[in-house]
């Protein structure tokens, strides 16, 4: 009988940190730091560890040192608000987090956590016996997942839904291929980056284009005599869409040492994790390690932090 694959989970650290940031209520440790990023992944891993536990793990970080991306492109990502020093207190603390769920933390100044995720999954996507499982709170990575054995695990809504992306799941929500999703962004931007793509060119005029054509290059190539209404439109807009391919698209060999399989390993025991449950007083997360993971709305082994966020509250569910 053949065996599953053993899951190698890659975490886009700041992705799951900001989006615990939003998704709960302002929350601090026992000692009066900001904390509800730490409780919603502790509660995450928590969850995981118990039912799921993958065979291997990393963590992988942005730098605030400015990246190729803004050096090439300097209004890259220049309409996001700044960071309220709140959530940049707990990117810094996640990194004492990640250690005690047994789970290796890298980065590397000049690159996103993105291109260390697909550099990961470039080098272990093609190991026997293992699928690389991505965790996500967006979708930009799904451009990596390759038929089974990288896949893409990506929130909805709050804390506890998600859905797991496949090749045929990636091609049944966008239409295409995820080898074709940089191209696809190129045409339609990317908002969240301010990354501009071709003018008039939506989601449905893509994904028609790019079925027709393959990809961008195939595209410009041959639109002008398959189809020079639209071609007049467009085509002076090549270099344009060129410049947004090459933001979106992920780096896949970023300079950095990649560890062995084997030291991804995830092997820690129950007491390390009650004992940063325990440092950070998250009393309710420890009565679910010694008990049934029941979710729970409360969180009353944290004080609630009686003050305005930087960052409005979205009204999303959770898991707890």
């Amino acid at each position: 009988m053949t065996q599953p694959p053993q899951d190698l989970l890659l975490i886009d650290a700041n992705s799951l940190i900001h989006r615990c940031f939003h998704a709960l209520p302002p929350l601090t440790t026992k000692d009066g730091k900001p904390a509800q990023s730490l409780y919603g992944m502790a509660s995450i891993f928590l969850r995981m560890w118990r039912s799921e536990r993958p065979a291997y793990a990393a963590a992988l970080f942005d730098r605030p040192e400015p990246t190729f991306r803004k050096k090439q492109y300097p209004e890259y990502k220049a309409t996001r608000p700044p960071a309220p020093s709140e959530l940049i207190q707990q990117i810094v603390s996640a990194h004492e987090l990640f250690p005690a769920f047994g789970i290796q933390a890298f980065e590397r100044a000049g690159y996103e956590a993105d291109d260390l995720i697909a550099t990961f999954a470039e080098r272990f996507g093609k190991t026997p016996g293992v699928r690389v499982v991505i965790l996500t709170g967006d979708t930009d990575t799904l451009q990596l997942v390759r038929d089974e054995r990288i896949v893409v695990r990506a929130f909805r809504t709050g804390l506890s839904d998600t859905v797991t992306y496949d090749e045929r799941a990636v091609r049944e929500r966008y239409g295409l291929a995820p080898e074709q999703l940089a191209d696809y962004k190129a045409l339609v931007g990317d908002v969240s980056d301010n990354v501009k793509g071709v003018p008039g060119i939506g989601p449905k005029t893509a994904q028609a284009l790019l079925s027709r054509f393959g990809t961008l290059d195939g595209m410009f190539r041959r639109i002008a005599t398959e189809d020079p209404k639209r071609a007049a439109r467009i085509v002076g807009f090549r270099d344009r869409a060129e410049e947004a391919r090459g933001l979106v698209l992920l780096e896949r060999n970023v300079p950095i040492p990649t560890p062995a399989l084997e030291e991804l390993r995830v092997d820690v025991p129950d007491a390390r994790i009650r004992e940063y449950l325990d440092e950070q007083g998250f009393a309710s997360l420890i009565r679910r390690l010694d008990g049934p993971d029941t979710p729970k709305k409360q969180a009353p082994g944290v004080e609630r932090k009686r003050q305005k966020s930087a960052y409005p509250k979205k009204p999303q569910g959770s898991m707890f």
